[in-house]
């Protein structure tokens, strides 16, 4: 069996527990290592941070492979279980059920997968954001779920109705047919300000799965809120890719206009902190 086998079996343990479950999104091991330093339980690899680590859009130029390597190599670089954006899924039900037994396979403790149509569009770009229709959806989770090997594996269905413009009872008309094609779990997406729609979608939900929320757009509900509405995972999905433009915006713009590197030096990690991240000291300590 895989090493990292159990990472599916860990997660599941982490939805039936009495807290939420705090995925941080990343795609790097450096990320998934500062995420298990910090006290995150579960990292989200983001098809939104592993296209701008390309340069390019988040609009499926990725190909299957590049993702499955970053959430192979976060997944190795931390003990906490991963959870892959794999965006429409990478084609038809023929590449779903294909994707799942490689990420299966690789480690990976979940992989999730939205109703758009492929090449999906990032959900917070200005665009369309065209749907598939729920039972061509279903039917690529229904492929997932029988391409798995091992029982613990989750594949999640990602609604993007609330982002199309569609109301609640379509998203949960969709939610309920993802959920009888075998999800194990519903991520509602939503681009609103407010926390309204997912909180409401939560209320209305009926079924004994776990509910996913990712609050880029309405980043005051709190992790208490989001639990007492039912959700169980909460996705903290672009902050730290966030966080890295601005800084290094800022660092460099210091460094350019300075002439000098003592013009950073009181606000950059020390090395020895870089060195402790990689693992150096115990790799190349010198016999005595």
């Amino acid at each position: 069996m895989n090493r990292l086998a159990h990472r599916s079996t860990q997660l599941r343990q982490l939805l039936t527990g009495p807290t939420i479950v705090r995925a941080v999104g990343g795609h790097d091991a450096l990320t998934a290592k500062l995420a298990h330093q910090t006290g995150f339980e579960a990292m989200w690899a983001s098809s939104l941070a592993a296209s701008a680590s390309h340069g390019v859009p988040d609009a499926s130029l990725l190909t299957m492979t590049q993702f499955l390597d970053i959430a192979e190599s976060m997944a190795q670089a931390s003990p906490l279980p991963v959870i892959a954006d794999c965006d429409t899924g990478f084609g038809d039900a023929r590449n779903v059920a294909y994707a799942v037994a490689r990420y299966e396979a690789r480690g990976i403790a979940a992989m999730c997968i939205e109703d758009k149509r492929f090449p999906k569009l990032n959900s917070f770009a200005d665009g369309g954001q065209d749907l598939l229709p729920a039972a061509e959806f279903a039917a690529k989770i229904r492929a997932g779920k029988q391409a798995q090997d091992d029982p613990a594996f989750l594949l999640i269905a990602r609604t993007e109705a609330f982002i199309a413009g569609r109301d609640l009872a379509e998203a949960l008309d969709r939610a309920h047919q993802y959920a009888e094609a075998g999800a194990d779990a519903i991520l509602v997406h939503s681009k609103s300000v407010h926390p309204d729609q997912v909180l409401k979608f939560a209320a209305a939900w009926d079924r004994d799965l776990p509910l996913i929320a990712i609050p880029t757009t309405y980043p005051q509900v709190t992790e208490a809120e989001l639990l007492a509405a039912g959700y169980r995972v909460v996705i903290y999905a672009n902050q730290g890719l966030r966080a890295t433009v601005s800084s290094v915006q800022d660092m460099l713009r210091v460094l350019s206009q300075a002439g000098t590197a003592s013009a950073l030096e009181e606000r950059l990690a020390p090395m020895q902190a870089v060195f402790d991240l990689q693992g150096m000291p115990s790799a190349y300590r010198t016999a005595p």
